[in-house]
């Protein structure tokens, strides 16, 4: 089978989003082939290259959202004219869609009525196609959307009747902020990816995240019938939500953003042959988004339990450096709420003076993780003077702020290894890696309840509400108490990560989803001859078999044509070495 794997801002670049999992699926399935159709984010991570990539992958092609060079596409009349059209309705179904949920609440809200969500979803999809099509018969639409006319549209959308409140307040600054973004969003239209031997050549697109990242598995599926698989580990949809609320916008640009989003993420859903949410976390936020129940199939990411085997087996089932060390694991910044748990280990101690907190982890990138740093430095010094055994012994503070790498920290799993029970003081949270992480070496864990915690830890931990830091030092406090529940919890959150949290378990799951989709949805192809007759089994079965089984090939000008629903002429069989 040949899979379309569609990516944005990560694989196969050396950073980015879904790096590592996308890695391990793509080798993991070696009986099947791949093509990387991927977005990138910034220069830098274009400049930083690629990882090593496995002999299956047999084609990358590569786009930048970050920028958009005008491509000189001068349109004609007629073509300006669809273009209005198009984009004058696609506006006024983002001005006219109610927001899936309000854009200012990040985890509330209510959800749009059925009948009102069904004629949104239509009209923007018509609209998005509509553009698609001119973008392929015109070559491009990046001068278009760039275009007064674009703004003016908008504008018309915002003042027409019906249209949302807040649109209506919408200033000239903020048409041209909306008009820009939509612009970046609908980039992948001018791609050049959906030909016959583009994306219209794989049997199945596989979009690793929501939003620009399945937008061209949008577009082949539309112009090629290939079936699209979206797989969404962090719902973009709920991350735009809390971007939008941290940042300086005007609330009619807010609601315009969330309506195009909201009508982006629905018409992905919708169009989708099945959708892998991460975990239940996610799986309500695209239920509430408008994913229909029996196209979702929860699958939980996939990570390395060899790295941690040695920590989680010892024999006695807590082999830790000092079982009165409370350890926490992970990025340094805002949302995992370092200060409350500073705060709660100052609860901690009153109850067991000889407890330590060791904080492992590097700082987020930017400034606000390095401010957040030094600000989290200065609590502790504030809360817990250094100590010292007698008069004219130099003390130490029972806080230590250290990274992986380190002469105490040489190793990750040495990192949990290094305290008796692992702790977790997130506010917002997707799935909780450090958490399962902490699972596969057999610790005890507190953790906060928020995002996919309670479902990650299904009973094998202590779950307290966040931002409560006397909650969580009396959970914390009762584990170091007792010896012998640590050891049973750890040993249970062991056994379950090892049960579902592998990436063996990630692999079987999606290999068996592919067969699926495709034994449902085949991509339909016409082989035809010379004299333009159809050529009955000139797609042979086996062709869907992994391996080469023949050595003939279909080919147009020297090039592999599969193409759904264009007819495709048969020549002779290529020579040894050459082709696809």
């Amino acid at each position: 089978m040949r899979i379309g794997l569609l990516t944005e801002g990560g694989y196969p670049y050396v950073s980015g989003d879904a790096r590592l999992w996308c890695d391990r699926l793509v080798r993991g399935l070696e009986q099947h082939e791949f093509d990387i159709y991927a977005l990138s984010r910034s220069e830098r991570q274009e400049d930083e290259g690629w990882i090593q990539l496995p002999p299956q992958v047999s084609r990358v092609r590569t786009a930048p959202l970050w920028m958009a060079e005008d491509d000189g596409v001068v349109h004609g009349r007629r073509a300006r004219r669809r273009f209005a059209e198009c984009f004058g309705e696609l506006a006024a179904a983002v001005c006219a869609a109610p927001a899936v949920l309000d854009g200012s609440e990040a985890s509330g809200g209510v959800t749009a009525s059925e009948a009102s969500r069904g004629v949104v979803a239509d009209r923007f999809g018509n609209a998005l196609y509509g553009l698609a099509e001119l973008a392929r018969d015109e070559g491009g639409l990046v001068g278009a959307l760039r275009s007064e006319g674009a703004v003016r549209a908008l504008e018309r959308a915002c003042r027409a009747p019906g249209a949302l409140r807040a649109a209506r307040t919408a200033r000239v600054p903020d048409l041209l902020s909306v008009a820009a973004h939509i612009e970046r969003a609908l980039r992948p239209l001018s791609l050049d990816w959906y030909e016959d031997d583009g994306l219209g050549s794989v049997d199945l697109c596989h979009a690793t995240a929501g939003g620009e990242a399945a937008l061209p598995g949008l577009l082949a599926l539309h112009f090629a019938g290939v079936p699209l698989l979206v797989t969404e580990y962090g719902v973009q949809l709920r991350a735009h939500y809390l971007a939008s609320a941290a940042a300086e916008e005007s609330s009619a640009v807010r609601a315009l953003l969330a309506a195009f989003h909201g009508a982006l993420a629905a018409e992905v859903y919708r169009r989708a042959a099945l959708i892998t949410p991460g975990n239940t976390h996610a799986r309500r936020w695209q239920e509430r988004c408008g994913a229909d129940r029996a196209k979702l199939r929860t699958v939980y990411p996939g990570m390395e339990a060899a790295r941690f085997a040695e920590v989680g087996e010892r024999a006695d089932g807590s082999g830790c450096a000092d079982p009165d060390t409370l350890v926490w694991v992970g990025r340094i910044e805002p949302a995992k709420d370092l200060i409350s748990l500073l705060h709660s280990f100052a609860e901690v101690r009153k109850e067991a003076p000889k407890t330590r907190l060791r904080i492992v982890g590097a700082p987020a990138d930017g400034p606000e993780g390095a401010l957040y740093l030094a600000h989290c430095k200065a609590l502790a010094a504030q809360l817990f003077p250094d100590e010292a055994e007698g008069v004219h012994a130099v003390g130490d503070n029972p806080v230590s702020f250290e990274e992986i790498g380190g002469p105490e920290v040489p190793s990750l799993a040495e990192a949990y290894a290094s305290g008796s029970v692992v702790v977790l003081s997130s506010v917002v949270e997707g799935f909780p890696i450090s958490l399962v992480e902490a699972m596969f070496c057999g610790r005890a864990t507190v953790s906060t309840d928020v995002g996919a915690v309670v479902e990650v830890i299904g009973g094998t931990g202590l779950v307290v509400p966040p931002r409560n830091p006397r909650a969580l030092a009396e959970a914390c406090v009762a584990l170091l108490r007792d010896p012998e529940r640590r050891a049973r919890l750890g040993a249970a959150a062991r056994a379950r990560a090892l049960e579902l949290f592998t990436v063996e378990q990630n692999i079987t799951a999606f290999h068996g989803i592919y067969l699926e989709i495709v034994s449902r949805s085949p991509v339909r192809r016409l082989v035809v001859d010379d004299a333009g007759d159809p050529l009955p089994f000139g797609v042979p079965a086996e062709v869907h078999v992994p391996g080469r089984w023949t050595e003939a090939r279909l080919m147009v000008t020297g090039r592999p044509r599969w193409a759904a629903g264009a007819p495709v002429r048969a020549t002779a069989p290529l020579p040894a070495g050459e082709g696809a």
